[in-house]
């Protein structure tokens, strides 16, 4: 069984997640700020990192990639249409906030090309192509625990924005839809932001997708 912890992190509150098996490896979903704090945390608890995935390249999402993936010496793992994120400030949204740190020069070992299985040291899990709120957004399903962590695609009673690059209403609505709604009732849905909620409310409640 698997356990999850979240840490939201930064000036947006980017919910980074912990996700640990039994022997405390764990996978590092979207460290978006605060790497030291965030190293400390995963220390604290004796986990062994084994990979950082990332559901996009948003610069609240990607900001303490280097320092963690360098601390920790493991791989990061991004869809392959997210590459101009993790280099370029107006891809990324951090130009849009001049009070904060132009978020640039991020670099990842693994482009995802394809949706399906994928496996990752104990770690097995389903990719997801989920694109709207950027081009390449993806979910991570964990169907034995029935999880998904799903970026800033779907939130509780919300969806992601669409107007930064790479964002498209239709294709987010549909993405939503057809990925993620699919998705069994009991299976608890991980947003980028905020509370974590479940597709069976996100069809009674949301009201984006009515």
């Amino acid at each position: 069984m698997l356990k999850i912890t979240t840490y939201p992190l930064g000036p947006i509150q980017t919910n980074c997640y912990l996700i640990q098996d039994e022997q405390n490896n764990c996978l590092v979903i979207d460290p978006g700020e605060e790497g030291l704090h965030l190293i400390k945390k995963i220390e604290e608890k004796s986990l062994r990192p084994v990979a950082i995935l990332l559901t996009h390249g948003h610069f609240d999402h990607i900001g303490a990639v280097d320092i963690v993936r360098d601390h920790f010496g493991i791989p990061v793992y991004i869809h392959e249409n997210e590459q101009n994120t993790l280099t370029n400030p107006e891809e990324n949204g951090s130009t849009r906030y001049p009070g904060l740190p132009l978020v640039q020069n991020r670099k990842a070992d693994q482009f995802l090309k394809e949706e399906g299985m994928l496996e990752i040291g104990p770690f097995s899990m389903e990719v997801r192509h989920t694109p709207g709120h950027s081009t390449g957004s993806v979910s991570f399903i964990f169907e034995a625990d029935q999880l998904a962590i799903v970026g800033d695609t779907l939130f509780r009673e919300s969806i992601g924005r669409t107007d930064l690059p790479g964002g498209h209403t239709e294709t987010l609505l549909s993405s939503i839809q057809n990925k993620l709604l699919t998705l069994d009732g009991a299976y608890t849905i991980y947003p980028g932001h905020g509370m974590p909620t479940t597709t069976t409310y996100e069809k009674e409640r949301n009201p984006f997708l009515r």
